[in-house]
């Protein structure tokens, strides 16, 4: 099996040489003569993280990884992404890269304007190109992964996606790669538990760095969150919120096994009644 970071390091290559094709065939100045998105204002995902009181998840949608291949194949970002919002998600991960993760950009704007959460763009962001795309298609926010980006590459997302008025949930995986993300002004970080060398999962990393994390940074847990124990142990720990996918995506109805964990984490619900 080849590793992760071969894994990262062909993916980032393949999105480079991608969106050097997109920049030949519409240049950037074209890309932005299209205009402002149509989709509306945009929706915090930071103040929908922050919610004090609530298990806050941003609920996924995606139908294929790197690591596992194939996951779902029958379900659409609209059905699914309206169950996570009755359910009570709080916000949306939508895979868009093509070639590795089988999404697309029509699959955020279409769960986006099938719901009223906000709306984050799963993807590898390494070129001020996709932010602007991102813009264009009316994204609330860009994951920025540092293990992918260079310091400047970083800071020079982060300002860009300020100037679009996007926000940017930026992914890290041990102490150094958090160290550069809040020097680099980073106000979402997201911590993610799956090693970038062996592709094992464990929570010990999001219990190593939560206290590294500044109490006006906003900390989301990822990777191998599967019960409701996980998201109790991790929010009393110190996290905001928790992003989650595959745990989700494989059930034979996401949005119900997404009700079942909230309940089994002791949320509330929107009116203090589990749900």
């Amino acid at each position: 099996m080849r590793g992760s970071v071969s894994v990262l390091g062909e993916i980032v290559a393949a999105t480079r040489a991608r969106v050097h094709q997109q920049r030949q065939s519409l240049p950037l100045d074209r890309l932005l003569a299209q205009g402002p998105p149509r989709a509306g204002a945009r929706r915090s995902l930071s103040g929908a993280l922050a919610r004090a009181g609530r298990v806050n998840v941003i609920a996924e949608f995606k139908r294929r990884s790197p690591s596992r291949g194939a996951i779902r194949s029958d379900l659409r970002p609209v059905a699914v992404c309206q169950a996570y919002e009755a359910a009570g998600a709080v916000a949306l991960s939508v895979l868009t890269e093509p070639e590795y993760f089988g999404g697309c950009l029509d699959d955020l704007q279409q769960a986006r304007s099938a719901t009223q959460l906000p709306a984050l763009r799963k993807d590898f962001i390494l070129d001020v190109y996709q932010v602007w795309e991102s813009w264009i298609a009316g994204t609330d926010a860009v994951l920025l992964i540092v293990a992918a980006l260079s310091e400047l590459e970083l800071k020079t997302l982060l300002a860009t996606a300020g100037e679009a008025g996007i926000e940017a949930l930026v992914e890290v995986h041990d102490a150094a790669e958090l160290r550069r993300a809040l020097i680099a002004g980073a106000r979402i970080v997201g911590v993610n538990n799956r090693d970038l060398r062996t592709l094992e999962v464990s929570l010990d990393t999001s219990f190593g760095l939560v206290d590294a994390i500044p109490d006006d940074v906003v900390a989301v847990a990822e990777s191998g969150l599967r019960t409701g124990e996980d998201l109790r142990r991790l929010r009393e720990a110190g996290y905001d919120a928790f992003l989650i996918g595959e745990r989700l995506m494989l059930a034979e109805d996401p949005g119900s096994a997404l009700a079942t964990l909230l309940g089994d984490a002791g949320d509330p619900g929107p009116r203090g009644e589990a749900p």
